[in-house]
């Protein structure tokens, strides 16, 4: 793992009320093999010309995403970003929904029209996929207070990165929240670059968690690769804000293995960071670490199969799908169908 990323890595044995058993554990682990799998069956689809999208790989930051989004409820509210293909999987979105819009097709979450940039499901709570760095902030103080007035104990996640930490959104979201107590969570996946800028080149603060203190909020460092800390510090948090007791700043540490966007030269960052977060892969050291539980290869070996079968269904039932019909311009633009 990356100097910059090194968290002290954490026993497996129980030692809080929030680490997680064994059973969730596994689950954890389903979602992280969903997500990695799904990754790579993009970059996959793209290199053959079988997928014609603006991909954002979230290769290298899995385990975060899965313990996070274990830590909720099927119904509580998450608002993510471009690069969040990580998040909605985690969250529940079923996968022959995901792949369809992505591919821009008719059975995707949105019909086709909303593409990988803006994938919608609130059947599944993924309310908002945003294409502008750190709008999500007031979106999701607006999901969590209206979740406050009605009462339905509801929490709300935003996941963004490092960079968006230093626009003024970030900032009036965060003081608003506290000052309202709202259940709401800002969860910065820290991958150390913002696009093509490392973290010391665009933030004055040695860590983002700093800024929490600056609104009397609650924040946490948490190594965000290592599957029990974020699973620890998600679940704190969401029963804090459960409880009504406010937002909290999670700062999980990553680093994302690939550029900025599928394609996109790497050379910026250096070498021997990419070589030490290669080295410290959080999926296979996830993998390694439950084995070490006891859980056997015959259980994992299942776990995975069954996993690439969905996609493969999935994969299938996307490209099968057809395209939305040139009709659906003038619906869902706004409440009442455009005239022609």
């Amino acid at each position: 793992m990356p100097e910059a990323v090194a968290v002290a890595d954490r026993a497996t044995s129980q030692t809080s009320p929030t680490s997680p058993d064994r059973a969730t554990l596994l689950e954890i682990y389903r979602r992280t093999v969903l997500i990695n799998r799904t990754d790579e069956r993009f970059r996959q689809l793209l290199m053959t010309g079988k997928l014609q999208i603006v991909y954002y790989p979230v290769r290298g930051q899995e385990v975060l995403s899965a313990a996070m989004m274990t830590a909720l409820k099927p119904d509580d509210y998450l608002v993510t970003t471009y690069r969040g293909v990580h998040d909605q999987l985690a969250k529940g979105i079923p996968s022959k929904l995901l792949w369809a819009e992505c591919a821009g097709r008719s059975t995707g979450t949105c019909k086709g029209k909303g593409g990988p940039m803006h994938i919608t499901h609130p059947e599944t709570g993924v309310m908002v996929t945003t294409g502008v760095v750190g709008s999500g902030l007031p979106i999701a103080n607006g999901l969590a207070l209206a979740s406050q007035n009605r009462g339905d104990g509801k929490v709300t996640v935003v996941s963004f990165g490092d960079g968006a930490t230093n626009i003024g959104a970030f900032h009036e979201a965060m003081n608003m929240a506290q000052l309202w107590k709202l259940p709401v969570i800002f969860l910065c996946q820290n991958n150390l670059f913002g696009e093509h800028t490392a973290y010391a080149a665009h933030t004055s603060v040695p860590s983002i968690v700093d800024r929490a203190a600056s609104y009397g909020m609650k924040g946490v460092k948490t190594d965000g690769n290592d599957p029990v800390a974020m699973y620890e510090t998600a679940k704190a948090a969401v029963d804090r804000a459960r409880a009504g007791e406010g937002p909290t700043l999670i700062e999980a540490m990553t680093f994302r293995m690939l550029g900025h966007l599928f394609g996109a030269d790497f050379s910026y960052v250096p070498k021997e960071l990419t070589e030490a977060g290669i080295a410290n892969d959080p999926v296979p050291r996830f993998r390694n670490r439950l084995l070490e539980m006891q859980v056997t290869e015959s259980e994992l070996a299942a776990l995975e199969a069954k996993v690439e079968a969905e996609i493969d269904e999935a994969v299938e039932f996307a490209l099968a799908s057809p395209f939305p019909d040139v009709s659906e311009l003038r619906i869902d633009v706004v409440k009442q169908e455009l005239a022609a």
